[in-house]
């Protein structure tokens, strides 16, 4: 049975605010998946960041639609988190701050999750002294204080080395397949993130092209943006998820315009 969407864009259109209102996105349609990983690429300018303040419904399109699940729950993993160093913070009082009811077992959650993203031994750790790629397996730890069905990380190995970042595109590809939610992630992180996607995005103003990794390094639009970043097979093998199961999702969408 076909999934709902979690999220879906029909022929969305975004203008600057400012004077001239330069069109920044043009005509996006896209759909947002459960146990899917849809990863954006683009150049600098292209509209990715923009593209997720509209999924996150921070910012409000032009024109078109976007439809969001009844029931469409969504953890957020910014770029940079901005904290004030001169303020004791560790990483179990970052997570208790995330999270949204205060009735729930909060130290068994904190306790779960942090092992699910394989930082337990960080718990009492400050904030500010972790390292890359721990502190973005904090940051992911906190987007999942939410129990997220759809993921949307922006750069999450930003500030990571590339064994670092193999390692977290394993784990977020553990979690979608653990949770079976549906992840959208940003990403200039090219000879990495393709084959950990299921569908890859090239962006640049609007969608020049999509579909598979294999499908999107062959397309012209792709070898045009990304000259010189030709596709390369990275030493360090990827997780690459095949979908030789099924899920029965039985859930209707909800309509938001």
């Amino acid at each position: 049975m076909s999934l709902s969407p979690l999220i879906k864009l029909n022929q969305l259109n975004y203008n600057s605010s400012q004077p001239g209102k330069k069109v920044i996105l043009s005509d996006i349609s896209l759909e947002l998946t459960a146990d899917k990983i849809v990863t954006i690429i683009g150049p600098n300018g292209a509209g990715k960041t923009t593209l997720l303040k509209l999924i996150l419904g921070l910012i409000d399109s032009a024109k078109g639609e976007i439809f969001r699940h009844k029931d469409l729950r969504i953890g957020y993993m910014p770029q940079q988190l901005a904290m004030n160093t001169l303020m004791p913070l560790t990483v179990e009082r970052l997570l208790q701050l995330a999270t949204p009811r205060a009735n729930r077992d909060i130290d068994q959650v904190i306790h779960d999750i942090l092992i699910e993203v394989g930082a337990s031994h960080l718990r009492h750790q400050s904030v500010h002294v972790l390292s890359g790629g721990e502190r973005q397996r904090i940051m992911l730890a906190r987007a999942l204080m939410h129990n997220p069905n759809l993921l949307v990380l922006d750069e999450p190995t930003q500030g990571v080395d590339v064994i670092g970042q193999e390692e977290l595109y394993q784990l977020i590809a553990k979690i979608r397949d653990q949770r079976h939610c549906g992840i959208v992630l940003v990403s200039h992180d090219l000879h990495t993130v393709m084959r950990a996607s299921d569908e890859v995005i090239c962006l640049n103003g609007h969608i020049c092209c999509s579909g598979s990794p294999d499908t999107v390094k062959d397309h012209p639009s792709y070898q045009t943006l990304f000259m010189g970043q030709s596709f390369i097979e990275p030493a360090i093998t990827t997780y690459t998820h095949h979908h030789d199961h099924c899920h029965d999702d039985g859930l209707e969408g909800h309509h938001h315009d």
